[in-house]
């Protein structure tokens, strides 16, 4: 048992890869797509503008907090998705939400730009030039989306246990070495390993869940008593929101009690034109 994320560049075979583990395998395969058509699960409209990969930071701008609550919402449903288990997923970011999570092995596949230029060329019918055009903005793009929303560059072989290049070796070849890789235990499933995951994908879920009042709140849990601080907006100023957040929380999660950082604290922009007057 174990999870395997395929980092990869359009056209670099990096989709055909990941199906031919997860069928080697045995597993279920999971692409960016599918995860981002969970996030519908918040009700928010916007989310699915970031399926336009090139305008995503641009177009997140745009919204309040659009940084906070896109990485919330794909976070959560991404988390929930990888604790089932046995999954190999291919598509962007997958690895920065599963770092130091021992059963997970992380891999990066690359190929040559001249052979991603003549699958471009034929895939899109285009001339060499617009095709090499096209590869090179999609993978300046790729990029800036990582760096705007996560903070790490997809270039950074640090981030990966393995980068293979699609050349002298062949996607069979690829598959065979992964394959080899999981089938000897390497990435096996450990309690520890499993119950960190599930820690993780808890707290992902409750912040999703309350993004819309403090998207940058901090979350703890201790031995099932959830601390919520760095709070804002209603959650900062709003006894009675925090009583609904949490009832919510521990009704959604089962969870002993919801505990907040800091008092309520009252809201300064509130001005009583009364205050101080001599009467």
């Amino acid at each position: 048992m174990a999870i395997i994320t395929i980092s990869r560049g359009s056209y670099s075979r990096g989709k055909e890869v990941a199906e031919a583990l997860a069928q080697c395998l045995g597993y279920e395969c999971v692409s960016r797509d599918i995860l981002l058509e969970a996030c519908e699960e918040f009700s928010i409209p916007e989310i699915r503008l970031v399926k336009a990969l090139h305008d995503a930071p641009s177009i997140l701008e745009r919204f309040s907090h659009g940084r906070e609550r896109y990485i919330s919402y794909f976070r959560a449903a991404f988390l929930s998705h990888m604790v089932k288990d046995n999954i190999v997923y291919h598509g962007l970011a997958g690895h920065f939400f599963l770092q130091d999570i021992s059963h997970v092995m992380k891999v990066r596949i690359i190929a040559n730009m001249e052979d991603r230029v003549k699958e471009e060329m034929k895939r899109e019918n285009c001339s060499e030039e617009e095709a090499r055009y096209m590869l090179k903005k999609d993978d300046d793009e790729r990029r800036r989306w990582s760096l705007s929303l996560y903070g790490k560059d997809t270039l950074n072989c640090s981030l990966y246990d393995a980068v293979l290049h699609i050349n002298s070796l062949t996607v069979g070849d690829v598959v065979d070495v992964l394959c080899g890789i999981i089938q000897k235990g390497r990435y096996k499933t450990s309690q520890a390993s499993l119950e960190k995951l599930q820690e993780r994908t808890l707290l992902a879920n409750i912040h999703a869940k309350i993004v819309n009042y403090a998207p940058r709140a901090t979350i703890e849990n201790d031995n099932g008593v959830i601390t919520l601080g760095n709070l804002e907006g209603a959650l900062k100023n709003d006894g009675e929101q925090r009583r609904k957040t949490a009832e919510m929380i521990m009704t959604a999660y089962n969870v002993k009690d919801v505990v907040f950082a800091k008092p309520v604290v009252a809201n300064k922009n509130h001005i009583n034109p009364f205050f101080n007057m001599d009467v």
